[in-house]
């Protein structure tokens, strides 16, 4: 029997438990989950639920699965961009196409299996599918994050994150040419109740707010500066496809027919900055766009001359 612990995150809150579970464990039938929920193998804060608990931020869920189940973590050796480390942080350059942790279905290939190898110590807080892992980007973004290397740090940066005090700036090129210099997108967003893999914009969901500056226009795109007020799953991409600007390359919330033979989405986590959480000074880190993202503007710049 393996124990798996996860922090609940904002946009979780209110949802029925067994659900928040089918979508960590993905190769395992809501049935199935349902049955070992049902045989008191799922704690909140300690304390054994049932299917139709709803969660609350911040409640430590955890979750037994039988040892013929159980995920195993694996070192590897896979090459990181560390831009900075300490006893205390990591922070990475997280190339396109990497997952940041593993999933069931997904256990290997991930920053965490190289970070497992790059240096023994993560934080604990969010079990071993997710140790160190403070916040996330996705698979097909590229771009700064910091890890955790224990629960203090950790613990502080997942305050700092909460209270939307970290400084998260991001290059997207999106579809079309974006009329105004700046913007502010403040719409709820939660996950799509039929498209799961799609997150929306609805009335009853989490609150949300991007706030975009306009860098450089080109003849049918436009390539902008993100700064996110929250966190959201999706945000960006959501945000500016709901304002008919999809991010170029996005398989999700794009447009079906793409110029470019691109990998995902054209989004880069460039900036992050936040209190050090045991030195207490500030600090910021910032990241190039990769060269598939440059060699795609330098052809849109040739295109206006």
């Amino acid at each position: 029997m393996k124990k798996y612990n996860f922090t609940v995150e904002e946009e979780n809150e209110n949802k029925r438990i067994d659900l928040y579970l089918a979508e960590e464990f993905q190769d395992m039938s809501r049935s199935h989950i349902q049955e070992l929920i049902k045989r008191g193998k799922a704690f909140v804060n300690g304390k054994t639920v049932k299917s139709n608990y709803k969660l609350k931020a911040e409640e430590i869920v955890e979750f037994e699965i039988p040892d013929n189940e159980e995920l195993e973590i694996e070192p590897e050796n896979i090459p990181l961009d560390i831009v900075y480390e300490d006893k205390d942080i990591v922070v990475v350059n997280k190339a396109q196409g990497m997952v940041v942790h593993p999933a069931p279905g997904n256990y290997t290939g991930t920053l965490v299996n190289a970070l497992l190898h790059h240096c023994k110590d993560l934080s604990g807080i969010n079990g071993v599918l997710r140790p160190g892992i403070v916040h996330r980007i996705d698979k097909d973004t590229s771009g700064i994050l910091v890890v955790a290397k224990n629960d203090v740090a950790h613990k502080n940066l997942a305050y700092q994150l909460k209270e939307h005090s970290m400084n998260r700036i991001y290059k997207a090129l999106v579809e079309g040419v974006i009329k105004e210099d700046a913007g502010t997108i403040d719409k709820p967003l939660k996950r799509h109740p039929v498209e799961r893999i799609k997150i929306g914009v609805f009335k009853d969901g989490r609150n949300a707010v991007t706030h975009y500056k306009t860098i450089e226009r080109y003849k049918n795109n436009t390539l902008v500066e993100c700064k996110l007020e929250t966190g959201r799953t999706h945000q960006i991409r959501v945000h500016m496809a709901h304002i008919l600007h999809p991010l170029v390359g996005d398989p999700v919330y794009g447009y079906k027919k793409q110029r470019f033979n691109l990998n995902g989405q054209m989004l880069h986590a460039q900036k992050l900055g936040f209190i050090h959480p045991t030195k207490g000074n500030y600090i910021e880190f910032e990241s190039e766009l990769p060269p598939y993202f440059k060699k795609i503007i330098s052809i849109l710049k040739n295109e206006l001359k």
